[in-house]
């Protein structure tokens, strides 16, 4: 007792040193855990941009298809029809993307004649809330996966995916635990939510200051103190064997080009890996329509709109 008493009244000066380190101690915690909230804030809860369409004016003539997410929240995505009975590629956006990012490669997958669908997830787009970097994504995923398949002109037994980074996450996840998955293709993925949270802590630029991906780590996982035992996606590959599956690095994401390669190397047959210079979002027009032809081209092979 008198140890504390003379901290909070110090009367000698070692006394008045230790309350001072204390004090700074204190100060500092304080000032890092504030600026590690506030990170890992702006990290989860992105400023939105919702972009506003006219489903009557596009082309392709998409429709509002809705589905319940694990949480019982309503979220509504656009279904692009295809050939009656064909398989569905359901189109996934990135981290600090929305849907309408993606319209592109959906209007590609519909000239071909198969059906997709295009919805924002949870922090993206048109849909508020907090984001967990891929944890709830992939239940609102699997969801929409659940929901189309009850649909009477979509072949329910066969879906392709397609994501890029939160997405591609998601659509590897999903596809490892639902056998209607028939093919698979993966851009700029990563191993776990915790490896895109680091990520974006880095990009930042504040990680070099002391603690601080730490305590961005530390509040992250209790956020998601659910998903705690969640294991990391290259330990969960083994039931993609057989699910053709196309893995691309994108050079100008250079730490998730090395995550996906790595993942792709453990990953079972069959699988292809290729190289692309730019993000999908970042491409010039003619770079993204070489890119699309390319995913296009590998689900025609492997899951051909065809109705079953």
């Amino acid at each position: 007792m008198a140890v504390l008493s003379e901290l909070r009244y110090p009367t000698t000066r070692i006394a008045k040193l230790l309350s001072a380190l204390v004090a700074l101690i204190l100060f500092c915690v304080v000032a890092v855990a504030s600026v590690s909230g506030f990170l890992l804030y702006q990290i989860l809860k992105p400023a939105r941009t919702p972009a506003s369409f006219d489903l009557g004016v596009m082309m392709g003539h998409p429709t509002a298809f809705s589905f319940n997410t694990p949480t019982g929240i309503q979220r509504e995505g656009w279904f692009f029809p295809g050939l009656r009975g064909a398989p569905t590629v359901i189109v996934s956006h990135g981290y600090l993307s929305q849907r309408v990012d993606v319209l592109t490669l959906a209007a590609a997958l519909q000239e071909h004649e198969f059906n997709a669908f295009v919805f924002d997830y949870t922090a993206h787009g048109s849909t508020p809330g907090v984001s967990s970097l891929g944890y709830r994504e992939v239940g609102e995923l699997e969801s929409a996966v659940q929901a189309l398949s009850v649909r009477d002109d979509v072949d329910p037994k066969h879906f392709g995916l397609w994501g890029v980074d939160l997405g591609a996450y998601a659509s590897l996840a999903v596809a490892a635990s639902d056998r209607r998955i028939a093919a698979l293709v993966v851009d700029s993925t990563y191993d776990s939510p915790r490896d895109m949270l680091e990520i974006q802590v880095n990009n930042s630029g504040l990680s070099g200051l002391p603690f601080i991906s730490r305590f961005c780590d530390f509040g992250f996982r209790m956020l998601n103190y659910e998903y705690r035992r969640a294991p990391s996606l290259s330990r969960e590959l083994e039931p993609l064997r057989g699910v053709p599956k196309l893995f691309i690095e994108s050079e100008d994401k250079p730490v998730l080009a090395a995550e996906t390669a790595r993942i792709a190397l453990q990953a079972p047959d069959p699988k292809q890996v290729v190289a692309e210079h730019l993000s999908y979002r970042d491409m010039p027009d003619d770079d993204r329509k070489a890119y699309e032809n390319l995913i296009v081209t590998f689900f025609v092979q492997y899951i051909p709109p065809e109705p079953h």
